[in-house]
Formats: C-alpha cells, sequence, structure tokens
C-alpha cells in the first residue's frame, strides 16, 4: 500500500493533507471523529486500491491537516472536502464516509451535490435520539482520558504536538456535545445512489439507519453483524474479522460498480 500521491493542499484557509491510491474512477473516504486516513481505511485500501483511485482527506484537527480555532461542524468539513477536491481537479467521485465522516458526505452531498457520484454511509446520525441510550450523556463528561488510547497513539504518530491532541478532542467533544438534529430535508434532498451500512451493536441504533434509509429515494440498507465499525476496520484491540470486512467490501465494490 503505498500512495500514488500525497501532500497538503490550500482549502478554505487551512492546508489539508491528502493521500492518493490506485487508479479508475475515484473514492473519496472520509474518516471518523479522533481518526485519520490510514487508521480507519487501512483495510478498505487494500482491497480496493486495485479497483478505483481511493483519496482519502484528513479533516481539519485531524490527522496531518492543519488546526482551526473554530468550531468544528459537519457543514464546514463537507465545504472543505468540496474545497480540497476543486484544488485536486476531481469534479465528481463516490463518497464513503464512516462515523462522523458519514454525517460530512451527507453534507456533502446536500451542500455540493453537484459533485457526488455515489455516497456511502457508513455508521451514521441525524438525531440525537437515533444514539445508544446514554451516548449523549457519556460526551458531556468526555475528557482526553476517556479517548480511546489506539485513537491518542495515532494522532502523535502523525502530529508529535500535545496541543494539537487536545485541540482536536476538545472541538470533537464540542460538536457532539452542542449537535442539533438535522432536518429530514438534508436526507430527502440526497439524489444520488446511497448505500447505508451499520452494525447491529453499532453505537447509533439500527432502528436509525432504517428511518435514514427511508429517507433517502432508491437508497441499500447493509446492517451487518458488527460493533462500530469493525465491518471495515481493525477494533481498538487491533483485531481484525478478515471475512466480515471481505463481506463489506464486495458489497461496496458491486455498490460502486452497478
Amino acid at each position: 500500500m503505498n500512495p500514488t500521491e500525497k501532500g497538503h493542499k490550500w482549502a478554505n484557509g487551512i492546508q489539508m493533507y491528502y493521500e492518493i491510491y490506485g487508479s479508475g474512477k475515484p473514492l473519496v473516504l472520509i474518516h471518523g471523529g479522533g481518526s485519520s486516513i490510514l487508521f480507519d481505511y487501512k483495510e478498505v485500501i487494500s482491497r480496493l486500491e486495485t479497483q478505483f483511485q481511493l483519496i482519502g482527506i484528513d479533516l481539519q484537527n485531524h490527522g496531518m491537516t492543519e488546526h482551526r480555532d473554530i468550531p468544528e461542524t459537519f457543514e464546514q468539513d463537507a465545504d472543505d472536502v468540496a474545497a480540497l477536491l476543486k484544488e485536486l481537479n476531481i469534479q465528481k467521485a463516490a463518497f464513503l464516509g464512516f462515523s462522523n465522516g458519514g454525517n460530512t458526505v451527507m453534507q456533502i452531498a446536500h451542500r455540493h451535490p453537484e459533485t457526488v457520484e455515489k455516497l456511502i454511509i457508513a455508521s451514521a446520525f441525524y438525531k440525537r435520539n437515533g444514539m445508544m441510550d446514554g451516548f449523549f450523556e457519556s460526551m458531556m463528561e468526555a475528557t482526553l482520558e476517556s479517548m480511546p488510547e489506539p485513537l491518542k497513539i495515532n494522532f502523535l504518530n502523525l502530529n508529535p504536538d500535545f496541543s494539537a491532541l487536545e485541540n482536536m478532542f476538545d472541538k470533537d467533544s464540542k460538536r457532539m456535545q452542542t449537535f442539533k438534529d438535522w432536518s429530514e430535508d438534508v436526507l430527502k434532498s440526497i439524489k444520488s445512489p446511497t448505500l447505508f451500512i451499520s452494525g447491529d451493536k453499532d453505537v447509533m441504533k439500527p432502528e436509525h439507519i432504517v428511518e435514514m434509509w427511508r429517507l433517502v429515494e432508491g437508497a441499500q440498507l447493509m446492517i451487518l453483524p458488527a460493533t462500530h465499525g469493525s465491518y471495515m476496520m481493525a477494533d481498538f484491540g487491533g483485531n481484525v474479522d478478515e471475512k466480515l470486512i471481505d463481506l463489506t467490501i464486495n458489497k461496496v465494490e458491486e455498490f460502486l460498480r452497478n
């Protein structure tokens, strides 16, 4: 797994980091909260880099992208991704977003529909009551100590600046703590072919994913026997369920090709 291109480009006033793997139709990979390109997408890239041009992006305050001293919003992230793709001369692409990245790609489809060929929304949500009971209460008490150790280690490996880690954690936590339900119009406005993926033991309730799926005309839905993301990446213990990930990625590839 070696990127064919990597680096930084200016987007909305910050230097955003990206990596490109393989060639073919573009598929943009958007990571989750507290994460980075390879932490979330190593398994996906290793399976798809011979099939597509994969464009991984580190969002504001994450990985090797610069920091901002403004609150994080999914709308801002969506605009940043759209601006970066313009810099890379990518007019239209498929998008795969995991967790908070799933929220971001929904906003890309809502705010920048002309850039979206197809959409894969993995383990995302649009209303507070869609998350498992107690999720937002625990977010109110979140401290840097409670952040999963593998995510901390990953961040500091990419950006050995402890104050940057604190900033990212603070911005990510506040985004969750202050999250306000989206209007159904965000989902109803999505016109591109869409695939929703989630785990039956995910942090969002399966019925919430079903609710979202119903709002997007013609969308497809796949709920897997999995925890948050274990259907596409290693868990925090570094364990990889190869067969489950193969199943997920085969379905993703089928969706992108048809």
